[in-house]
């Protein structure tokens, strides 16, 4: 603080030898106590004309024995130390006579440049009621830095001063038209300008907003780095100064919710007048005359209640995490109202008036009860009075006080069902994840220009009420013509930030958009047509025509009723249904200028998708012709007669038959080759099989060319071949042979036979003692990729299948999660099952988030897990269905430290996913990806998670689908007419590749440059590791291998090298590194006509 004025020290000493009694020293000290700002604000204030205090003015009460031995020295009778006495007390006495409103306010700011931060537009000279400056009755530190429950973060903290003015500045009717809050703006004034001319007080003065409420404005101190002893920046704090009153001010019966304290001139003050209610302004009085009863409260319930403090400090830092406070703009709910919340349930809210939460709980347990108690108490619907209070009191709440809730029940919801649930890590969702982000948050996200667009119809006062205006008719509005399609809807607008005392308020630039974020209800969101009220409940059918205007239509449905109905479709439209309805609601309750203004954030990154559009109405429908054929192919297969054997099973194994794969196979033809979707068939079992795996191998054979020949003679037009696969001496224990099915006009399949005593005898043959090393490690992959092809596939599958009618997002999300893999070359080495289990993670375990309802939600909260996923040290552990028990979960990160310690280097399993179906882990993640690849995996996430946060709400979204080759050492561009771009008179100039025309269903299946990377992989895998787009298969690239930069020469080192240098090694052998030209040679002759160039990077 300051150090009093000189003058005032030197009377204050000239006291220090007169004998006061015990009661005028107490009541002395009660002055002087608090002084400070005082002694602050006299100097200055003393040329500031109208400030006036009679309380102020009166000096301390002092005892007789001190006056009369004035009466009895020579000095004090003297006429000429009157004088001078007087004339010292003129000069240092301010001005105290109260003078009206608009006088002061407009001395003051021609004196001291301080402008008042009025909340409304300020007094006018009309206005006949006067203002004073007078000392402050009371000065408390508050706030939860005092009660030791403020939290740390990114931003100083802010500590509370609550300044308590006296109550002989204020009227009994002060309560009405704004008069206290003009009084009160006018204190703050004198407070702000007093601590901005002490000279000795190096700090910075703001205007605030309190709770982003104008009828509030404090003082920001912030501390100026100057090295003073008043210098308080390495405290990393900074002081709020808020006013308050004194509790007897103003009545309670004169502020309840239901009273009407702004009245128009035509009242008379009657408070049944037509004038609007006023619950907000009464509030906000209350709210200045309860900080010392609160304040009392709390440190009282801090020292009956030992895990209070703890459990406040929990609560601060969830509503931290999720961006919620006091102010009206962040859910209106903070550590203030968090911390009076649970003491007051401490002391009642239970049956009977007993206490809800027990004082004997734990901190944790108290902050669960909170939880649990926003859960199951809608305070929207029934207002919880603590206390006592009747059905009118309930009824009045209910009706006039606006709640800031839905939000904040919807997170309680959410978290409370973590804790509930049978997840290991609770506390990072809980606690550690921040959950602010609109992107992350919120299915859509709106965007309205509220300075230059919506134009509310009526007065408001200031750039506040007017935001608060919008978003209140905004959400009734999208209320209303949303309905059921969404969950949730939460309009907000940015806070102002402290802004200088030389303006009474924020500039109107300053203002921000509204921002609404919707949580859909994805089972609903894609409805075509909406059932209004009957035609004969007239009332409610005028109030639906009403509101939705000529897009209202009466209409007859299959059940006889006639309902006003309303119709939408995306036939023919760029936006989905949801979008549109957005629109025509903006368009009609407010004006074109909004409609056009209004953008959708990032809302268009399902179009990124290769059909350009993910439908909300049938996500899966653009696979319904590919699930149709299966169908019709699996009776097919089933209601052949003349096999040796009856069919036991048909099952899918693809991504197309779990509505996953990028593009439908019914589609892929477009650009090239159709590829057949794969399924699997088994037999019954019989005792005829032969138990030998090569006998097996050679009697699937026979079975299928039999399968084959029974379908193309029930099906005219349907050709079937037999294809070969695994046909190297090192894959003999692998399925060697496949059945390729082409209908006439309909999708073509692959289909594999699966018998299980292939299982039975590689199992035999892997407990094979007498066997050597190799061979059983040859047994073990058999069998692996035994269980992978027929086993974990199809069931899997299945899984995602299901999953994917659940969540209706799921199948585009999973779609696009693989064309950003695709992009960015890692298709090829992450199995497309690892992907989907990814994808699926982000919505049976979503937390701390809800499951997504929208496929730019569900795509970046996955890009967000992988980027902090710590694949090291973590399992990825998913549910496909059902939770896992805890016992399972137990079992899973056993074998994963298990595996964590078998391979420390993560050279034969990088990445551990188990699921529900796989407890294993490795299933879809052994030996690919490589560690290298996860890195890059992870990295590139990273990044998109980076320009996510630096675009944020202006997102471009296809720049996530942006891959930079400049990462890689040499690139192998694909002639475009490789990849089924080119004209049919061109074909022939590439006869080593023979490709006809798309219609020769011969084709099917056929993929060259698939088959020339898996060439390159097993040829140079050791030594280059190759990245293609498996979607476009534009390019490929390759990453020299560090171990092949240099090595000793040995025989049989598997790729093209040269010397380096003679007698360079260890033990005086050559050194050797790899040819890269000769290599690189050799790829353009195994590639032949499909490369048209090889980029080398760096010259390398």
């Amino acid at each position: 603080m300051v150090t009093p004025a000189s003058k005032r020290r030197k009377l204050d000493h000239s006291l220090q030898d007169v004998d006061v009694d015990e009661e005028a020293e107490s009541e002395y000290e009660s002055y002087v106590s608090g002084s400070d700002l005082e002694l602050i604000a006299t100097p200055k204030i003393g040329s500031i004309k109208g400030v006036t205090s009679q309380k102020a003015a009166q000096v301390p009460k002092v005892s007789r024995s001190w006056k009369e031995p004035m009466s009895t020295k020579d000095m004090y009778t003297s006429d000429m130390f009157q004088i001078q006495l007087s004339e010292l007390l003129g000069e240092v006495r301010p001005n105290y006579d109260k003078i009206m409103i608009y006088e002061a306010a407009k001395s003051l700011q021609n004196d001291t440049g301080i402008a008042i931060a009025w909340p409304d537009s300020g007094p006018t000279p009309e206005l006949k009621y006067s203002v004073a400056f007078a000392k402050p009755d009371d000065i408390n530190v508050i706030g939860s830095f005092v009660l030791k429950t403020s939290v740390k973060h990114e931003e100083p903290m802010v500590i509370d001063m609550a300044v308590t003015m006296p109550s002989s500045l204020f009227q009994e009717k002060d309560y009405l038209n704004y008069r206290y809050f003009h009084k009160r703006a006018y204190y703050l004034a004198c407070i702000a300008s007093s601590i901005n001319a002490a000279k000795d007080l190096k700090v910075h003065v703001q205007y605030q907003y309190q709770n982003d409420s104008p009828l509030q404005p404090v003082l920001l101190i912030s501390p100026v780095s100057q090295g003073g002893e008043d210098d308080f920046s390495s405290s990393k704090c900074c002081i709020r100064i808020i006013l308050a009153i004194n509790s007897a001010v103003f009545e309670i019966e004169k502020t309840l919710p239901w009273k009407i304290s702004i009245r128009s001139k035509s009242s008379d003050n009657s408070s049944t007048s037509s004038s609007p209610l006023t619950p907000v302004y009464n509030a906000t009085l209350r709210a200045e005359s309860s900080i010392a009863s609160y304040l009392k409260f709390l440190h009282g319930t801090k020292a009956k209640v030992d895990g209070f403090t703890t459990a406040c400090i929990l609560g601060n830092i969830w509503l931290r995490q999720r961006g919620f406070a006091t102010g009206m703009w962040k859910g209106g709910f903070g550590g203030f109202e968090l911390e009076s919340t649970i003491a007051l349930l401490l002391q009642s809210g239970g049956p009977k008036g007993r206490p809800l939460l027990s004082g004997g709980y734990s901190s944790s347990q108290i902050f669960k009860a909170f939880l649990q108690f926003l859960t199951s108490t809608d305070l929207t619907k029934t207002p919880l009075i603590l206390g006592g209070g009747n059905s009118h009191d309930q009824k009045a709440f209910k009706e006039n006080t606006p709640v800031l809730f839905d939000m904040l029940r919807n997170e309680a919801q959410n978290t409370l069902e973590l804790l509930n649930s049978t997840l290991p890590d609770k506390f990072a969702p809980t606690f550690i994840s921040k959950v602010d982000a609109p992107l992350y948050e919120y299915d859509t996200v709106i965007q309205l220009p509220v300075a230059t667009t919506l134009k509310p119809k009526g007065h408001t006062v200031n750039a506040t009420d007017r935001l608060l205006h919008h978003c209140t008719k905004l959400y009734t509005a999208l209320s209303t013509g949303l309905g059921d399609r969404v969950r949730l809807i939460y309009p907000k607008a940015l806070a102002f930030a402290p802004w200088t005392i030389k303006l009474s308020s924020p500039e109107l630039a300053d203002m921000q958009d509204i921002e609404i974020g919707i949580l859909v209800n994805p089972n609903e969101v894609g409805r075509a047509v909406d059932r209004g009220p009957p035609a004969e409940d007239k009332k409610a059918a005028a109030a639906f025509q009403k509101f939705w205007g000529e897009k209202a239509e009466l209409r007859r449905f299959q059940d006889g009723s006639i309902l006003e109905s309303l119709a939408w479709t995306e036939k023919g439209q760029s936006r989905s249904i949801l979008q549109q309805i957005i629109l025509y609601v903006i368009s009609r309750h407010f004006d074109i200028e909004a409609t056009n203004a209004l953008q959708f954030t990032a809302d268009d990154i399902d179009h990124l998708l290769p059909e350009n559009r993910a439908s909300f109405t049938a996500p899966v429908a653009l696979f319904q012709p590919s699930m149709k054929a299966f169908e019709a192919l699996a009776k097919q297969i089933r209601e052949l007669e003349g096999l040796p054997l009856q069919i036991r099973q048909v099952s899918a194994s693809c991504a197309d038959l779990r509505y996953t794969s990028i593009l439908p196979s019914t589609q892929k033809g477009t650009n090239g080759p159709e590829q057949p979707m794969e399924i699997t068939v088994q037999f019954e079992g019989s005792n005829r099989w032969p138990e030998d795996i090569t006998a097996i191998q050679m009697t699937k054979i026979a079975f299928s060319l039999k399968l084959g020949e029974l379908l193309e003679e029930a099906n005219p037009g349907l050709i079937t071949r037999l294809g070969l696969e695994n046909q190297s001496a090192s894959q003999s224990l692998l399925n060697a042979s496949f059945l390729d099915i082409l209908p006439l006009n309909q999708p073509a399949f692959r289909l594999r036979i699966h018998h299980e005593l292939e299982l039975s005898l590689l199992s035999r043959r892997l407990q094979d003692k007498s066997l050597d090393t190799h061979s059983r490690e040859a047994a073990a992959s058999a069998i692996a990729a035994h269980k992978r092809t027929f086993v974990h596939l199809s069931a899997h599958t299945q899984a995602i299948a299901t999953l994917c009618t659940r969540f209706p997002p799921l199948s585009p999300s999973i779609r696009l999660l693989k064309h950003w893999c695709a992009a960015h070359l890692l298709l090829g080495h992450l199995s497309e099952p690892l992907i989907e289990l990814l994808a699926v993670h982000t919505f049976t375990t979503p937390y701390p988030y809800t499951p997504p309802g929208s496929v730019r939600t569900a795509f970046l909260r996955t890009l967000a897990f992988i980027a902090h996923w710590d694949w090291r040290a973590e399992p990825l552990i998913v549910s496909l269905g059902t939770a896992l028990p805890p016992i399972e979960i137990d079992t899973i990160t056993t074998r994963f430290d298990a595996w964590r310690q078998i391979d420390p280097a993560l050279n034969r399993v990088a990445l551990f996913a188990a699921s529900s179906l796989d407890p294993s882990g490795i299933v879809w993640t052994e030996r690919s990806p490589s560690k290298l690849v996860a890195a890059r995996f992870a990295s590139l996430a990273q990044a998109a998670g980076a320009l996510v946060k630096a675009q944020g709400r202006a997102l471009n979204a296809r720049a996530l689908f942006v891959s930079s080759l400049a990462d890689y050492d040499f690139v192998v561009h694909i002639h475009p007419r490789v990849l089924g771009q080119a004209v049919k008179k061109a074909i022939p100039v590439f006869k080593n590749l023979a490709v006809q025309e798309e219609s020769d269903r011969m084709l099917a299946g056929y993929d060259p440059v698939q088959w020339f990377v898996e060439e390159l992989d097993r040829v140079y895998g050791t030594s280059i590791v190759f990245f293609h787009n498996q979607s476009v298969k534009d390019v490929v690239a390759g990453l020299w291998s560090p171990h092949v930069e240099e090595r000793a020469w040995k025989v049989g080192l598997g790729y093209s090298s040269m010397p380096k240098g003679k007698g360079e090694g260890e033990d005086g052998g050559a050194v050797v590194r790899i040819n890269k030209t000769g290599v690189l040679n050799d790829i353009a002759r195994l590639g032949g006509d499909m490369i048209a160039r090889i980029e080398v990077k760096g010259g390398g």
